[in-house]
């Protein structure tokens, strides 16, 4: 029992012959492959079939699991409507998954659901599924904008839930690669999208899962992939294991991306586990002091809801270990906190309001995982993947104009009135003066037509 198979897979509705018209001879290769994949999963004959689609119910900071019986669907947005589906879903497997990630704390569940009609990217597969197999309940997942590594711990709840009923279940990744192929594609071209397309064909046929994890989100972004969050799920079923992967096919004539491999798992492979590599990685890198003292106040916090307390709970190492400027001097300072390259949470202090330096980051790293507006409080089970940076800020300096800026050097204050926005200095995207005023400015509800004056200040980042 268990997970026996997983399957990435695209979800054209032109393949589907009564949508296409005949146009689906065009990617005759991924079809015979689609096939291959029906006949697979109608071998092992599953109990379950947990379907992974981008275009079910999608929230920005929650994966979505259909509830209820079931659900149908048909074609009938696609011009085929008498291509329709009637499927039961394994309420079982769906209850003591959604119960376990509510105890846990993790965000997804059965809540919020917006649509019960079966969508495309579930029923693509499920034509190609049905064609030879016609048993077996499904599980419908939606996707998030969350981080891929949650797309991946996600995966590992899945399997957990399924080894715990005992289920004979596959997974079906469903998603295109990337829409800007070519110039006559949906979204015309973009030199990102054949980039992407190799390197996930590249991580797939290798089962570089840890790979996956680590894509830029800027490449993703360009290639306009709608695939990675399923793929990166299904990989986290498969945490510490061996898998032998097999590349079926990759087409894009159409100008979007159609990749289909098979992922059979094997014995347990500690060196597979890619998530704790990558906290691994995360905590072999702080080096600094300050982004020390910022982690454990972050982690005692999170983890017990107590404050660190300066000087007296401060470890004797770390307290050895911080510049005497930590306790004695006085500055405004920022803790910004990412999760695999997304930022996660972001306060700081233009002009400082603590006693010293270190409660100043105390206060601000406290403040960044857990009253940021822009996001939920960080959860214990991140804590181990979180990048922490620590910037200690310099007096600010009064400036008659943008030719005294650097965007490199120099972050900026805008000042209009009692409104004021700040941007820090040296931050990716952010290129151009301009840009860095543009947003410090929109930051603090400032008009671009106002009065407004500018300040410049240089900071010392710690990693």
């Amino acid at each position: 029992m268990g997970i026996k198979a997983a399957y990435m897979v695209p979800h054209p509705p032109l393949i589907v012959p009564e949508v296409g018209k005949g146009g689906e001879k065009q990617i005759i290769e991924t079809t015979n492959a689609y096939d291959r994949v029906g006949q697979e999963i109608a071998k092992i004959a599953p109990d379950t079939i947990i379907i992974l689609s981008p275009h079910s119910v999608m929230y920005g900071d929650y994966f979505h699991i259909s509830p209820g019986e079931g659900a149908t669907g048909n074609f009938g947005n696609f011009g085929a409507p008498q291509v329709s589906f009637s499927e039961t879903y394994d309420t079982d497997l769906v209850n003591v998954l959604a119960g376990t990630l509510a105890c846990d704390g993790f965000p997804a569940g059965t809540l919020g659901e917006r649509d019960k009609e079966l969508d495309h990217g579930t029923m693509v597969p499920l034509y190609f599924i049905r064609k030879y197999y016609k048993g077996g309940k499904i599980v419908r997942i939606g996707l998030s904008g969350l981080p891929l590594t949650d797309n991946y711990k996600l995966g590992t709840y899945i399997r957990e839930a399924i080894e715990d009923l005992g289920r004979n279940a596959v997974i079906v990744a469903s998603g295109d690669l990337s829409h800007k192929l070519k110039d006559y594609g949906p979204y015309g071209f973009d030199p990102a999208g054949p980039v992407y397309d190799e390197k996930i064909m590249e991580a797939a046929g290798k089962a570089d899962f840890g790979g996956m994890l680590q894509f830029d989100s800027n490449l993703l972004d360009k290639a306009a992939e709608c695939g990675h969050g399923s793929f990166c799920i299904m990989a986290g079923a498969f945490d510490g294991l061996d898998v032998k992967a097999e590349v079926l096919s990759h087409q894009d004539i159409t100008g979007v991306g159609y990749g289909i491999c098979i992922f059979e798992p094997g014995g347990e492979n500690p060196e597979r586990c890619f998530l704790k590599a990558l906290a691994d990685k995360v905590s072999s890198v702080d080096s600094s002091a300050y982004v020390r003292l910022a982690r454990a106040t972050i982690e005692r916090f999170i983890r017990t809801g107590y404050t660190i307390r300066f000087p007296e709970d401060v470890p004797e190492r770390l307290k050895e270990d911080l510049p005497a400027e930590a306790s004695s001097s006085r500055a405004g300072a920022f803790v910004s906190v990412h999760k695999n390259g997304m930022l996660r949470g972001c306060i700081g202090t233009i002009a400082p309001v603590q006693d010293c330096i270190a409660e100043e980051i105390i206060s601000n790293a406290i403040s960044a995982v857990s009253r940021d507006p822009r996001f939920d409080k960080v959860r214990p089970d991140e804590l181990d993947l979180l990048e922490i940076n620590v910037d200690i800020l310099g007096e600010p300096e009064d400036i008659s104009g943008p030719e005294q800026l650097d965007v490199k050097r120099y972050g900026v204050i805008v000042t209009y009135g009692y409104k004021r926005g700040l941007l820090l200095p040296d931050l990716e995207g952010v290129d151009t003066v301009e840009d860095q005023i543009d947003i410090a400015r929109r930051k603090g509800g400032i008009a671009p037509t106002d009065n407004y004056t500018l300040q410049r200040f240089e900071v010392i980042r710690y990693k």
